[in-house]
This record gives C-alpha cells, sequence and structure tokens, in this order.
C-alpha cells in the first residue's frame, strides 16, 4: 500500500473508538451476520465501532458544509443524504459489514434514517443475461443495468424524498419481477456491492457512481483466503439454500463433498478470481478506507486515506 493512506495495526485502530458505546447485543449480531461469517462482538467493539465514530464525524461534518451553501445561496435549509460504499470481493463479507454498518449508524441520535441497498438489484434479469450470452459472467461490469444505478444514486444524492430500486433474489438468482425497495427520506445511504468503486469504460461517461459517494471502504484479503472461504460458503448453502425446490442451485443440492468443493472451486476460479482481478481489485485504493481481513474474516489492519 503506497503513502497516501495511514497505517493502523488493529490495536491502534481500536483506540479510536474513544467513548464510543456498544449498541449491539450477541442476539442483534446473529441476525447481521452472513452465512460462515463468524464476526464476533469483540470485532465490532474494535473495528466497527471506532468507523462508526469516525462515520458519524464525516456526517457532522457534511452537514454543517450544507448549512454553509444553504446560507451562501439564501436558500432554505436542507439535508442531502450522506452516501457510503461498501466494495470488495466475493466472500469477503461486504454484506455482514453493510449490515453491521447500519445497525451501527441508525443508533446515532443525528441520523436515524439509514438505507441499505445492494447493488444485485441493479443486475440486468437472467433472460437479458442469457440473450446477451453473459450468465457465466453475472458480477462483471457489463452484467449491470449501469444507467439505472447511476440514476438511483443521483436520485438520492439530489434529495428526492422517496427512490425505488429493483429487488434481487438469491433463491431464485434473478430480479423480483414488480418488486422494489423503497428508499424514503434516508439521512445515510450505505450501498453494497462488487462494483460500487469501477469506473468502467471512461470513453461511454464521465461521471460514475463512486463520484457521488461520501465515503468508501473496500475489504480486502488475500486471493488464497477469499478462494478458501467461498469453497466453504459454498458448502454451507448446499446444506440449506440449495436444498430449496425454488433454488437456481437445486441441481447442486445433492453433491458429495468432494463434487462440491472441485464445483465451488471451477466457479471460484473461472469467474469470481477473473473478475476480482480484472475489475475489483484495482479499485481498491479508490477507497477512502480499507479493512484488510486476515484468519476467520478478522480485520488484521486498517488504511485510511490522508485527507
Amino acid at each position: 500500500m503506497n503513502d497516501i493512506y495511514h497505517h493502523f495495526s488493529r490495536s491502534e485502530w481500536s483506540s479510536l473508538r474513544a467513548n464510543t458505546p456498544l449498541t449491539l447485543s450477541e442476539d442483534d449480531l446473529e441476525d447481521l451476520r452472513s452465512l460462515n461469517d463468524k464476526i464476533s462482538l469483540k470485532e465490532v467493539e474494535e473495528i466497527y465501532l471506532p468507523l462508526s465514530r469516525l462515520l458519524n464525524l464525516y456526517v457532522a461534518s457534511m452537514q454543517n458544509l450544507d448549512n454553509v451553501a444553504d446560507a451562501f445561496l439564501g436558500t432554505p435549509a436542507s439535508k442531502t443524504p450522506f452516501i457510503i460504499g461498501v466494495a470488495g470481493s466475493v466472500a469477503v463479507g461486504k454484506s455482514t459489514t453493510a449490515r453491521i454498518l447500519q445497525a451501527l449508524l441508525s443508533r446515532w441520535p443525528d441520523h436515524p434514517n439509514v438505507a441499505l441497498v445492494t447493488t444485485d438489484g441493479f443486475l440486468y434479469p437472467n433472460e437479458v443475461l442469457a440473450s446477451k450470452d453473459l450468465m457465466t459472467r453475472k458480477g462483471f461490469p457489463e452484467s449491470y443495468d449501469g444507467k439505472r444505478l447511476l440514476k438511483f444514486v443521483m436520485d438520492i444524492k439530489s434529495g428526492e424524498p422517496r427512490v425505488e430500486a429493483p429487488v434481487y433474489s438469491h433463491t431464485s438468482y434473478n430480479i423480483v419481477p414488480n418488486e422494489v425497495q423503497v428508499v424514503e427520506h434516508a439521512d445515510i445511504l450505505i450501498l453494497e456491492g462488487l462494483n460500487v468503486l469501477q469506473t468502467g469504460n471512461k470513453r461511454k461517461t464521465s461521471v460514475f457512481v463512486s463520484d457521488f459517494f461520501d465515503f468508501s471502504i473496500y475489504l480486502d484479503a488475500d486471493a488464497d483466503r477469499l478462494e478458501r472461504w467461498y469453497v466453504n460458503r459454498f458448502l454451507t448453502l448446499r446444506d440449506t439454500v440449495f436444498q430449496n425446490p425454488d433454488s437456481y442451485f437445486q441441481r447442486f443440492a445433492n453433491l458429495s463433498d468432494e463434487e462440491a468443493i472441485e464445483t465451488a472451486t471451477n466457479i471460484w476460479h473461472d469467474i469470481n478470481l477473473k473478475n476480482l482481478k480484472k475489475n475489483i481489485l484495482p479499485s481498491r485504493e479508490r477507497a477512502k478506507l480499507i479493512l484488510i481481513k486476515g484468519s476467520k474474516h478478522f480485520v488484521d489492519k486498517i488504511c485510511l486515506r490522508k485527507l
């Protein structure tokens, strides 16, 4: 990592918690964990409480800037939603991180309405992906409706009181027809996804989703660890979600351990690792904060971009 970042060990970062109270219980955390993510309350205390304190300071600073702009323009006081992007590879723990941040930030008194949206909803429907021969490239930049995602973020940032996002089902592995997630009067929006820091083809547009972020987080881990986490998650899904007759992946439900490991390893190398190397990892140093994970999904190092 180059010197555009401040670097912190786990203990150094933990000390920045100051007096931020722990507002989550073990039961709360159980509801926020993703499959195979063994995050503990200690991890919340040492990593995510300092981060929630930092983000709260950022939000307060932005609100002050809004007041300055309103005073200069002579316009009525307005509130612009604070947008946080959470990026990183498949299996790195983005969903758990985003849910924990949503829970912690919503407990601060000045911004109780914290919305969480994933970019999965902005994937093209399977029938469109199939027509474009992109079913094996789900998660790659070209598999998303980038214009719709950009408009969603712009509408949020412009203060639209009610904005809709499409909904994705991991059971059907497809967009849910005629269903939307409504974001209303959000103080903070957390946008989580593989692609949120990517800039795509600059010849097509000069505006990117990340241009509207007030803060961005990249979850990082060694590729070999990510592969193990992905395979372990696949084995868990085989025994749970894939058993559902409505699951798109029901055909994997009866694989033996050896067959499941081989299948998951092939998917990882043929799709997810390629996407990581080509599209996701190159966006890492566009983030304001990088959380580097070691064993058992624990964050070992933290890099905060210098102001």
